[in-house]
């Protein structure tokens, strides 16, 4: 992920552009970007969807009122992250994958590798009826096979189907994650989800709310217990 710094300075910058004003973003603007950053959204989706944002108001016959929050962009932000998502596994072939960026076989394989290790050192909660540690070993091995058959043939994989297997395993270590969770911990997450959302709900629609908050909470709690996010989404 972008610094953390630049993520928010790129973000207020490019709105203040695309709005026409040198105006400083408005604390809930502000608040706004750290929900987005919190939730993953890449630098480059939020700066899309605020052009895209800008592009339909500015197509439109009767303007009442100019664009005052950056909420009025979420829409559009979250579309185009989910854009992103289906293009950066949308490769139908080898050789439109050679030409993507950071798509070649020795980007996924480190990145695969990457994974294994990190969740060899997760911080998993310990738990007699959910088997959290064993899952995530196997998940490891799973990853460091599928980085190594990658290798061997020097190849750049199917995208899609990469992408499917790497969905199931972290959907699979998140369902277990959050049943070995003590319901307290959950309790927590959900609270300071809720708590930072507060701002938005009068300024969003209620469907982009409900998205954010269970980015939020899923992040959050793969976070507590350091394990990665598995998708090739995150792999630059």
């Amino acid at each position: 992920m972008e610094n953390y710094f630049n993520y928010f300075t790129e973000i207020e910058e490019h709105y203040q552009r695309r709005r026409g004003t040198t105006l400083m973003v408005s604390p809930l603007d502000w608040e706004l970007i750290e929900v987005w950053k919190n939730a993953g959204i890449p630098l480059e989706a939020v700066l899309r969807g605020i052009d895209d944002a800008f592009d339909k108001y500015a197509s439109r016959k009767r303007k009442s009122q100019k664009v005052n929050s950056l909420s009025y962009c979420t829409q559009a932000v979250l579309a185009a992250a989910e854009d992103m998502k289906e293009a950066a596994v949308g490769a139908s072939s080898p050789e439109k994958a050679h030409h993507e960026p950071g798509f070649d076989p020795a980007h996924i394989t480190a990145f695969l590798r990457s994974g294994a290790d990190r969740l060899e050192k997760a911080n998993l909660p310990q738990s007699a009826n959910f088997p959290v540690a064993a899952l995530a070993r196997e998940t490891a091995s799973t990853l460091r096979e599928m980085a190594a058959s990658i290798e061997a043939t020097a190849e750049i994989p199917r995208l899609e189907d990469l992408e499917r297997r790497l969905t199931v395993l972290e959907e699979k270590l998140f369902a277990v994650l959050m049943a070995a969770t003590p319901d307290d911990d959950l309790v927590e997450v959900r609270a300071q989800a809720d708590r930072d959302l507060i701002p938005y709900r009068k300024n969003m629609p209620a469907a982009q709310i409900e998205q954010l908050q269970k980015q939020y909470i899923r992040k959050l709690i793969l976070e507590r217990s350091a394990i990665p996010r598995l998708s090739l989404f995150y792999m630059h």
